[in-house]
Protein backbone atom coordinates (compact mmCIF):
# COMPACT_ATOMS: atom_id res chain seq x y z
CA UNK A 1 0.00 0.00 0.00
CA UNK A 2 1.24 3.52 -1.04
CA UNK A 3 2.57 5.64 2.13
CA UNK A 4 1.61 9.20 2.55
CA UNK A 5 2.49 11.72 5.24
CA UNK A 6 0.62 14.74 7.30
CA UNK A 7 3.23 18.25 8.43
CA UNK A 8 1.89 20.27 10.95
CA UNK A 9 3.18 24.07 11.04
CA UNK A 10 4.68 22.83 14.30
CA UNK A 11 7.54 20.28 12.71
CA UNK A 12 5.48 17.21 13.27
CA UNK A 13 5.59 14.24 10.86
CA UNK A 14 3.36 11.75 10.73
CA UNK A 15 3.21 9.03 8.13
CA UNK A 16 1.49 6.08 7.62
CA UNK A 17 -0.59 4.65 4.16
CA UNK A 18 -2.49 6.33 1.81
CA UNK A 19 -6.41 5.75 0.57
CA UNK A 20 -8.71 7.51 -1.08
CA UNK A 21 -6.88 10.30 -3.75
CA UNK A 22 -3.40 10.34 -4.01
CA UNK A 23 -2.49 14.11 -4.34
CA UNK A 24 -1.08 16.65 -1.75
CA UNK A 25 -3.92 19.34 -0.19
CA UNK A 26 -3.00 21.92 3.37
CA UNK A 27 -5.58 22.94 5.72
CA UNK A 28 -6.64 23.99 8.90
CA UNK A 29 -5.90 20.28 10.84
CA UNK A 30 -9.41 19.48 13.25
CA UNK A 31 -10.44 16.47 15.13
CA UNK A 32 -14.36 15.25 15.85
CA UNK A 33 -14.86 13.00 18.24
CA UNK A 34 -18.19 11.34 17.12
CA UNK A 35 -18.22 7.66 17.07
CA UNK A 36 -20.57 7.07 13.66
CA UNK A 37 -21.79 9.39 10.85
CA UNK A 38 -18.72 9.79 8.80
CA UNK A 39 -20.94 9.86 5.89
CA UNK A 40 -22.35 13.09 7.10
CA UNK A 41 -19.30 14.73 8.82
CA UNK A 42 -17.46 14.45 5.33
CA UNK A 43 -20.12 16.17 3.92
CA UNK A 44 -21.17 19.04 6.24
CA UNK A 45 -19.98 22.45 4.59
CA UNK A 46 -18.49 23.59 7.83
CA UNK A 47 -16.07 21.40 7.42
CA UNK A 48 -14.96 23.16 3.75
CA UNK A 49 -11.22 23.59 3.62
CA UNK A 50 -9.98 21.31 6.48
CA UNK A 51 -7.65 18.40 6.94
CA UNK A 52 -10.47 16.22 9.70
CA UNK A 53 -9.72 13.52 12.34
CA UNK A 54 -11.64 11.23 13.27
CA UNK A 55 -10.71 10.36 16.98
CA UNK A 56 -12.74 6.88 16.85
CA UNK A 57 -10.58 4.54 15.91
CA UNK A 58 -12.27 2.66 13.37
CA UNK A 59 -13.68 3.95 10.63
CA UNK A 60 -15.19 2.57 7.14
CA UNK A 61 -16.71 -0.41 8.58
CA UNK A 62 -20.02 -0.04 7.02
CA UNK A 63 -18.79 1.57 3.48
CA UNK A 64 -20.94 4.32 1.89
CA UNK A 65 -24.65 4.54 0.45
CA UNK A 66 -25.83 5.13 -2.81
CA UNK A 67 -25.08 8.67 -3.91
CA UNK A 68 -28.52 10.85 -3.93
CA UNK A 69 -29.96 11.75 -7.29
CA UNK A 70 -29.38 15.57 -8.80
CA UNK A 71 -31.64 18.53 -6.38
CA UNK A 72 -32.23 15.07 -4.06
CA UNK A 73 -32.32 16.22 0.29
CA UNK A 74 -32.56 12.85 0.89
CA UNK A 75 -30.49 10.27 2.09
CA UNK A 76 -27.68 11.12 5.05
CA UNK A 77 -25.49 13.25 2.97
CA UNK A 78 -25.56 16.96 4.74
CA UNK A 79 -24.51 18.26 1.26
CA UNK A 80 -23.27 17.42 -2.51
CA UNK A 81 -20.74 16.25 -1.99
CA UNK A 82 -17.45 16.16 0.54
CA UNK A 83 -16.02 19.08 1.85
CA UNK A 84 -13.09 18.08 3.92
CA UNK A 85 -9.99 18.63 1.87
CA UNK A 86 -8.04 15.36 4.10
CA UNK A 87 -9.42 12.33 6.29
CA UNK A 88 -7.26 11.22 8.89
CA UNK A 89 -7.86 7.76 10.72
CA UNK A 90 -6.17 5.21 13.00
CA UNK A 91 -7.89 2.34 11.27
CA UNK A 92 -9.13 2.02 7.37
CA UNK A 93 -11.90 -0.61 6.64
CA UNK A 94 -11.64 -1.57 3.76
CA UNK A 95 -14.22 -4.23 3.68
CA UNK A 96 -17.34 -2.57 4.82
CA UNK A 97 -20.42 -4.11 5.52
CA UNK A 98 -23.78 -2.72 5.52
CA UNK A 99 -27.20 -3.28 3.67
CA UNK A 100 -27.15 -0.14 2.19
CA UNK A 101 -23.42 0.45 1.57
CA UNK A 102 -22.84 0.42 -2.36
CA UNK A 103 -19.21 1.19 -2.33
CA UNK A 104 -16.21 1.75 0.14
CA UNK A 105 -15.12 4.75 1.88
CA UNK A 106 -12.10 4.57 -0.17
CA UNK A 107 -13.94 4.41 -3.44
CA UNK A 108 -15.61 7.49 -2.56
CA UNK A 109 -12.89 9.43 -1.53
CA UNK A 110 -11.23 8.37 -4.76
CA UNK A 111 -14.28 9.75 -6.71
CA UNK A 112 -14.06 13.01 -4.92
CA UNK A 113 -10.53 13.48 -5.16
CA UNK A 114 -10.12 13.70 -1.39
CA UNK A 115 -6.49 12.49 -0.11
CA UNK A 116 -6.74 9.54 3.08
CA UNK A 117 -3.96 9.04 6.07
CA UNK A 118 -4.63 5.77 8.12
CA UNK A 119 -2.13 3.80 10.48
CA UNK A 120 -1.22 6.96 12.83
CA UNK A 121 -1.89 7.39 16.45
CA UNK A 122 -4.77 9.90 16.19
CA UNK A 123 -5.07 9.85 20.23
CA UNK A 124 -1.48 11.32 20.16
CA UNK A 125 -2.26 13.47 17.47
CA UNK A 126 -5.61 14.53 18.97
CA UNK A 127 -3.91 15.73 22.37
CA UNK A 128 -1.40 17.57 20.33
CA UNK A 129 -4.05 19.92 19.21
CA UNK A 130 -5.54 20.09 22.60
CA UNK A 131 -2.40 21.09 23.81
CA UNK A 132 -1.35 23.62 21.40
CA UNK A 133 -4.48 24.66 19.08
CA UNK A 134 -5.39 23.88 16.04
CA UNK A 135 -3.04 24.29 13.23
CA UNK A 136 -1.77 24.14 9.48
CA UNK A 137 -1.38 20.67 8.16
CA UNK A 138 -0.03 19.49 4.47
CA UNK A 139 -1.87 15.80 3.69
CA UNK A 140 0.76 14.37 0.60
CA UNK A 141 2.24 11.33 -0.87
CA UNK A 142 5.36 10.35 1.13
CA UNK A 143 8.92 9.86 -0.92
CA UNK A 144 8.68 13.39 -2.30
CA UNK A 145 10.46 16.95 -0.75
CA UNK A 146 8.27 18.23 1.82
CA UNK A 147 9.14 21.40 0.34
CA UNK A 148 7.58 20.60 -2.55
CA UNK A 149 4.96 19.02 -1.23
CA UNK A 150 4.07 22.58 0.78
CA UNK A 151 3.92 23.98 -2.29
CA UNK A 152 1.86 22.00 -4.08
CA UNK A 153 -0.43 21.38 -1.65
CA UNK A 154 -4.06 22.67 -2.70
CA UNK A 155 -5.74 24.90 -0.24
CA UNK A 156 -9.07 26.31 0.68
CA UNK A 157 -8.64 30.27 1.21
CA UNK A 158 -10.34 30.11 4.87
CA UNK A 159 -12.02 33.74 4.37
CA UNK A 160 -14.66 35.11 1.88
CA UNK A 161 -13.40 32.26 -0.66
CA UNK A 162 -14.58 29.06 1.42
CA UNK A 163 -17.91 30.87 2.21
CA UNK A 164 -18.65 31.59 -1.77
CA UNK A 165 -17.33 27.65 -2.16
CA UNK A 166 -20.12 26.43 0.36
CA UNK A 167 -22.76 28.57 -0.79
CA UNK A 168 -25.66 27.53 -3.26
CA UNK A 169 -25.49 28.98 -6.93
CA UNK A 170 -28.70 30.37 -6.33
CA UNK A 171 -31.83 30.67 -4.40
CA UNK A 172 -34.25 27.40 -4.20
CA UNK A 173 -37.71 26.69 -2.57
CA UNK A 174 -38.78 23.52 -0.87
CA UNK A 175 -41.92 22.28 0.37
CA UNK A 176 -45.75 24.01 0.20
CA UNK A 177 -46.36 24.79 3.72
CA UNK A 178 -48.45 27.53 4.84
CA UNK A 179 -45.68 29.19 7.02
CA UNK A 180 -42.44 30.05 4.95
CA UNK A 181 -38.95 29.95 6.65
CA UNK A 182 -35.67 31.96 4.61
CA UNK A 183 -32.76 30.09 5.50
CA UNK A 184 -29.63 31.96 4.91
CA UNK A 185 -26.86 29.67 3.57
CA UNK A 186 -23.21 30.20 4.01
CA UNK A 187 -22.18 26.63 4.61
CA UNK A 188 -25.91 25.26 5.95
CA UNK A 189 -26.61 21.27 6.39
CA UNK A 190 -29.08 19.88 4.33
CA UNK A 191 -30.66 18.55 7.35
CA UNK A 192 -31.68 22.23 8.50
CA UNK A 193 -34.27 21.94 5.44
CA UNK A 194 -35.43 18.29 6.03
CA UNK A 195 -36.26 19.42 9.94
CA UNK A 196 -38.22 22.57 8.55
CA UNK A 197 -40.23 20.56 5.57
CA UNK A 198 -40.65 18.00 8.76
CA UNK A 199 -42.64 20.29 9.99
CA UNK A 200 -44.60 21.44 7.27
CA UNK A 201 -42.67 24.62 6.30
CA UNK A 202 -41.59 25.74 3.22
CA UNK A 203 -38.30 26.73 3.11
CA UNK A 204 -36.36 29.91 0.51
CA UNK A 205 -32.85 28.29 0.60
CA UNK A 206 -31.14 31.42 -0.23
CA UNK A 207 -26.98 31.79 -0.58
CA UNK A 208 -25.43 34.28 1.88
CA UNK A 209 -24.60 37.12 -0.54
CA UNK A 210 -28.56 37.37 -1.85
CA UNK A 211 -30.49 40.53 -1.84
CA UNK A 212 -32.10 39.05 1.89
CA UNK A 213 -34.82 41.69 2.26
CA UNK A 214 -37.04 41.05 -0.17
CA UNK A 215 -36.74 37.39 0.36
CA UNK A 216 -37.56 37.97 4.16
CA UNK A 217 -40.45 39.66 3.16
CA UNK A 218 -42.08 36.56 1.68
CA UNK A 219 -41.39 34.76 4.73
CA UNK A 220 -42.79 34.00 7.93
CA UNK A 221 -39.57 33.53 10.14
CA UNK A 222 -35.56 33.93 9.04
CA UNK A 223 -33.44 31.01 10.16
CA UNK A 224 -29.50 31.97 9.43
CA UNK A 225 -27.73 28.19 8.58
CA UNK A 226 -24.14 27.10 9.60
CA UNK A 227 -21.13 27.35 7.76
CA UNK A 228 -17.00 27.37 7.83
CA UNK A 229 -15.00 29.41 9.21
CA UNK A 230 -14.87 33.15 11.02
CA UNK A 231 -17.83 34.49 11.03
CA UNK A 232 -16.53 38.34 10.76
CA UNK A 233 -15.66 37.52 7.15
CA UNK A 234 -19.24 38.10 6.61
CA UNK A 235 -19.09 41.24 7.12
CA UNK A 236 -21.74 42.00 3.92
CA UNK A 237 -24.29 39.42 5.74
CA UNK A 238 -23.90 40.73 9.09
CA UNK A 239 -24.92 44.05 7.72
CA UNK A 240 -27.54 42.57 5.64
CA UNK A 241 -29.13 40.70 9.44
CA UNK A 242 -28.46 44.18 11.24
CA UNK A 243 -31.20 45.20 8.81
CA UNK A 244 -33.62 42.29 9.60
CA UNK A 245 -33.42 42.64 12.96
CA UNK A 246 -34.01 46.48 12.57
CA UNK A 247 -37.11 45.69 10.68
CA UNK A 248 -38.38 43.72 13.65
CA UNK A 249 -41.53 42.04 12.04
CA UNK A 250 -40.79 38.23 11.71
CA UNK A 251 -38.77 35.87 14.66
CA UNK A 252 -35.09 35.32 13.38
CA UNK A 253 -33.14 31.76 14.44
CA UNK A 254 -29.83 31.06 14.20
CA UNK A 255 -27.59 27.92 14.47
CA UNK A 256 -24.10 27.35 15.04
CA UNK A 257 -22.55 30.42 12.33
CA UNK A 258 -25.62 31.62 12.54
CA UNK A 259 -25.25 32.25 16.31
CA UNK A 260 -22.17 34.35 15.76
CA UNK A 261 -23.81 36.09 12.56
CA UNK A 262 -26.63 37.26 15.08
CA UNK A 263 -24.19 38.15 17.82
CA UNK A 264 -22.18 40.14 15.66
CA UNK A 265 -25.20 41.73 13.63
CA UNK A 266 -26.86 42.63 17.16
CA UNK A 267 -23.30 44.42 17.89
CA UNK A 268 -21.72 41.78 19.84
CA UNK A 269 -17.81 40.13 19.52
CA UNK A 270 -16.57 37.12 18.62
CA UNK A 271 -13.25 34.90 19.02
CA UNK A 272 -11.60 32.23 17.89
CA UNK A 273 -11.32 28.67 20.46
CA UNK A 274 -8.11 26.94 20.71
CA UNK A 275 -9.31 23.89 19.32
CA UNK A 276 -13.26 24.06 18.73
CA UNK A 277 -15.69 21.96 19.45
CA UNK A 278 -16.68 18.79 16.76
CA UNK A 279 -18.46 16.12 17.81
CA UNK A 280 -21.64 15.02 19.44
CA UNK A 281 -21.87 14.43 22.71
CA UNK A 282 -21.07 17.93 23.83
CA UNK A 283 -23.14 18.93 27.28
CA UNK A 284 -24.91 22.30 27.05
CA UNK A 285 -27.27 23.68 29.74
CA UNK A 286 -30.06 26.29 29.27
CA UNK A 287 -29.65 28.69 31.76
CA UNK A 288 -33.30 29.86 31.98
CA UNK A 289 -35.02 26.14 32.83
CA UNK A 290 -31.26 25.00 34.13
CA UNK A 291 -31.81 21.72 32.64
CA UNK A 292 -28.91 20.22 30.27
CA UNK A 293 -28.66 18.52 27.01
CA UNK A 294 -26.44 16.61 25.17
CA UNK A 295 -25.14 18.28 21.76
CA UNK A 296 -23.78 17.91 18.25
CA UNK A 297 -21.46 20.15 17.46
CA UNK A 298 -19.33 21.83 15.14
CA UNK A 299 -17.29 25.01 14.98
CA UNK A 300 -14.18 26.89 15.73
CA UNK A 301 -15.57 30.19 16.65
CA UNK A 302 -17.62 31.47 19.62
CA UNK A 303 -19.87 34.64 20.96
CA UNK A 304 -18.15 36.45 23.99
CA UNK A 305 -20.79 36.88 26.08
CA UNK A 306 -19.58 40.30 28.28
CA UNK A 307 -19.58 41.42 24.98
CA UNK A 308 -23.70 41.34 24.54
CA UNK A 309 -25.49 44.66 24.21
CA UNK A 310 -27.96 45.26 27.84
CA UNK A 311 -30.69 43.80 25.60
CA UNK A 312 -29.29 40.41 24.80
CA UNK A 313 -28.28 38.00 26.70
CA UNK A 314 -26.56 34.57 27.06
CA UNK A 315 -28.96 31.28 26.20
CA UNK A 316 -27.16 28.15 26.36
CA UNK A 317 -23.60 27.68 28.05
CA UNK A 318 -21.32 25.17 27.08
CA UNK A 319 -20.65 22.66 30.78
CA UNK A 320 -17.11 21.62 29.57
CA UNK A 321 -15.71 24.76 29.21
CA UNK A 322 -18.14 27.59 29.96
CA UNK A 323 -18.31 29.39 26.43
CA UNK A 324 -21.26 30.84 24.80
CA UNK A 325 -23.56 28.46 23.53
CA UNK A 326 -26.58 30.65 23.07
CA UNK A 327 -28.14 34.26 22.83
CA UNK A 328 -31.38 35.69 22.61
CA UNK A 329 -32.91 39.22 22.69
CA UNK A 330 -34.96 40.31 25.67
CA UNK A 331 -37.38 42.32 24.00
CA UNK A 332 -37.55 41.08 20.52
CA UNK A 333 -38.23 37.75 18.14
CA UNK A 334 -34.62 36.74 18.23
CA UNK A 335 -32.74 33.81 19.43
CA UNK A 336 -29.83 31.29 18.29
CA UNK A 337 -27.78 28.55 18.98
CA UNK A 338 -24.48 27.60 18.61
CA UNK A 339 -25.02 23.81 19.28
CA UNK A 340 -27.30 22.09 16.03
CA UNK A 341 -30.42 21.21 16.73
CA UNK A 342 -31.08 19.31 13.90
CA UNK A 343 -28.05 16.98 14.99
CA UNK A 344 -27.41 14.44 11.52
CA UNK A 345 -25.31 12.56 13.51
CA UNK A 346 -25.93 13.24 16.89
CA UNK A 347 -28.86 13.26 19.70
CA UNK A 348 -32.46 15.05 18.61
CA UNK A 349 -32.84 16.46 22.06
CA UNK A 350 -32.89 19.76 21.72
CA UNK A 351 -34.92 19.62 17.97
CA UNK A 352 -37.53 21.19 19.98
CA UNK A 353 -36.07 24.30 19.05
CA UNK A 354 -38.08 24.12 15.45
CA UNK A 355 -40.91 23.91 17.49
CA UNK A 356 -40.86 26.48 19.03
CA UNK A 357 -39.58 29.15 15.95
CA UNK A 358 -41.95 27.81 14.07
CA UNK A 359 -44.56 28.07 16.77
CA UNK A 360 -43.16 31.89 17.35
CA UNK A 361 -43.37 32.35 13.88
CA UNK A 362 -47.07 31.19 13.53
CA UNK A 363 -48.35 33.38 16.43
CA UNK A 364 -46.76 36.34 14.80
CA UNK A 365 -48.14 35.85 11.18
CA UNK A 366 -51.46 35.99 12.79
CA UNK A 367 -50.87 39.33 14.47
Amino acid sequence: MDRATLQLDDGTLLEGQSFGASRPVCGEVVFNTGMTGYVETLTDPSYAGQILVLTYPLVGNYGVPAPRPAGSLDGPYESDRIQVQGLVVQHYVADHSHHAAVRSLHDWLTEQGVPALSGIDTRTLTRRLREHGTQRGWLHPSGIDPAAARAAAQAVEMHEEVFLRVAPPATTTHGDGELTVLLIDAGAKDNLVRSLLARGARVIRAPWHADLAPLAAQSHGVLIGNGPGDPKDLGALVAQVRGLLADGSRPVMGVCLGNQILALAAGADTYKLPYGHRGVNQPVQDLLTRRCYITSQNHGYAVRDDSLPPDWEPWFVNTNDGTNEGIRSRLKPFFSVQFHPEAHPGPTDTAYLFDDFLRLAGAMRIR
